[in-house]
């Protein structure tokens, strides 16, 4: 990566990118953009964008997260962050969403955001990372709600650690081994660069299609990752994206694992269009997995959940409360 794109220019476009049943697969499409749910109770003025940060010690990392939704009481909800991600790059409409009815708890990889230590080189160390804080939490059991690198870090948990899931989402993800995940570098850096010349944000490109409808959603989910004004985490550092790059570069080279003894029930979702982690991996995923279901949502990319929140937040719930 640094022999084709300056450090300097690496530093801002990655800053650029932060701020702003037995398998039954079946798809969404054709799908249409649903009104907006009528909304569900929550505590009285907590949502993602002001809920504060919060710290726990555990394995010689302090990790930072925030959770909602806790007076629900119920299995937790652990969301598992994507590819340079920290905890201000969740959709507030996904997380507000799934808070409105579970105790929802998002935090920052080691190294990561406002989390200390060095940051993981490999998607098993980060689903140890993980473990060690949902122990450290107190949770027996939890959900995970894993979007692109988080999907992959879930399944290494459940295949750690089987009795700790009770139920996975895996958004724009896919298996180790899978059809162009190797090459994820390739594809972030591209448009990295393409949002450092453009002078737009990276996400607008590398989380949604080029058709009106894909650049029009685009456009709404980056004003939403911006609602929260104060007390945001800090901005991924270029050591730890490089981290996850190879981190990335080594899940796709490995050989595939079994993933039939997943037995927990698993919802998978993704665009027909995600450049990032093609679609055909989730595919596989739902084929592979033998108590899955599958949702692709039309003329979208890897941001599908958030392209199509207002169809994919009931979804999930119904499939959490079952």
């Amino acid at each position: 990566m640094r022999h084709f794109i300056p450090r300097l220019a690496l530093a801002w476009a990655v800053t650029s990118l932060l701020t702003s049943v037995p398998a039954q697969a079946r798809d969404a499409s054709p799908v249409r953009a649903q009104a907006h749910p009528a909304p569900v109770s929550q505590a009285a003025g907590v949502r993602w964008t002001d809920v504060p940060t919060q710290s726990l010690s555990a394995g010689g990392v302090d990790f930072a997260y925030r959770e909602l939704g806790r007076q629900h009481g119920g299995t937790p909800v652990i969301f598992l962050n994507h590819l340079a991600a920290v905890l201000d790059n969740w959709d507030p409409r996904v997380v507000d969403g799934l808070a409105a009815r579970h105790h929802v708890i998002v935090f920052d990889n080691r190294g990561v955001g406002a989390s200390t230590g060095a940051p993981a080189r490999s998607i098993e160390q980060m689903a140890d990372d993980a473990i060690t804080f949902i122990a450290a939490m107190g949770f027996a059991q939890v959900d995970l709600f894993g979007f692109s690198m988080g999907g992959m870090i879930a399944q290494e948990i459940a295949l750690k650690e089987p009795r700790l899931v009770r139920r996975m989402i895996l958004a724009g993800t896919g298996p180790a081994g899978g059809e162009g995940i190797s090459a994820v570098a390739g594809v972030a850096n591209v448009d990295l660069v393409r949002g450092l010349v453009t002078g737009q944000d990276p996400k607008q490109y590398l989380f949604f299609t080029r058709t009106p409808a894909g650049i029009d959603a685009g456009k709404a989910f980056l004003a939403r990752l911006k609602e929260r004004s104060e007390g945001r985490d800090k901005d991924i550092a270029v050591r730890a994206y490089v981290a996850q790059l190879q981190a990335l570069g080594a899940w796709g080279r490995k050989q595939p694992v079994d993933l039939s003894v997943i037995r927990q029930p698993v919802l998978v979702v993704n665009g027909d269009d995600d450049r990032m982690v093609p679609t055909p991996n989730s595919r596989d995923l739902a084929r592979r997995l033998p108590n899955s279901s599958l949702v692709i949502y039309p003329d979208a990319g890897h941001g599908g959940v958030f392209q199509y929140h207002a169809d994919f937040v009931p979804r999930a719930l119904q499939f959490l409360a079952r």
